[in-house]
């Protein structure tokens, strides 16, 4: 079960995404004209994004596929073109909302099963692969390994990750960022160092090989991806 930490974290996030940006990440995560900033952040998310769908075979056709912290659901879309049944899965209803009326009514060979819930529910079942994009990076990193480890239990083949690095510039945009009014503030992004994670993961998940990892950096845009690849 997940913790009362993890917890906690997760009803700051449903807070901060239904009640107060909802319409900022509606912005963020289409087409439509944002400042500067965020085209930045617009950018790194698009690039990480086609990184984690890279380390996804292209076909995908009867794989079952977790998205936990699913967002807008563009990743699931992707996924299940290429022919994936995606669980994706959002603390926010507000963000679920916005995935369904986007997400195409037929996307060929694959489906998508948007739920509003946790995504560490066991009651979502079992999956060939996880994604966790950006859904991790406001958790220490305690909680993140333990959150991988309820994925892993459930999960056979992959789970591609992301989490914030520790890093002097991710530190110091962060310290710039509190200066905003608090009404327009995300829930903290917590870096974490690579090495203190992957020794983490190492001890915890010992079912699973360590992978590749990939940092992306786009203005206010920080973030880096890591595979988990089963033994199986």
């Amino acid at each position: 079960m997940p913790t009362a930490t993890f917890d906690t974290y997760r009803g700051r996030l449903e807070t901060y995404f239904d009640r107060t940006a909802k319409d900022a990440w509606e912005q963020l995560t289409s087409d439509a004209p944002v400042s500067k900033i965020r085209e930045t952040v617009r950018a790194g998310r698009d690039r990480m994004r086609a990184h984690l769908l890279s380390w996804l075979p292209e076909d995908l056709a009867g794989a079952r596929i977790l998205d936990a912290g699913c967002g807008t659901g563009a990743l699931a879309v992707e996924a299940a073109r290429r022919g994936a049944h995606v669980v994706a899965v959002d603390v926010s209803a507000s963000l679920i909302e916005i995935a369904k009326a986007r997400a195409p009514a037929f996307i060929g060979p694959g489906a998508i099963d948007f739920r509003v819930g946790d995504m560490l529910d066991p009651a979502h079942g079992r999956f060939d692969y996880a994604v966790a994009m950006d859904s991790l990076i406001h958790y220490p990193a305690t909680e993140v390994v333990t959150a991988l480890s309820r994925i892993a239990d459930r999960t056979t083949r992959s789970i591609a990750f992301t989490f914030a690095p520790r890093t002097p510039a991710l530190s110091l945009m962060h310290a710039v960022g509190l200066v905003f009014p608090r009404s327009d503030r995300a829930p903290a992004i917590v870096p974490i160092g690579d090495k203190t994670l992957r020794d983490r993961l190492s001890a915890e998940l010992r079912d699973w090989r360590i992978g590749p990892t990939e940092r992306i950096s786009s203005g206010f845009y920080t973030s880096q991806a890591q595979l988990l690849e089963g033994r199986s």
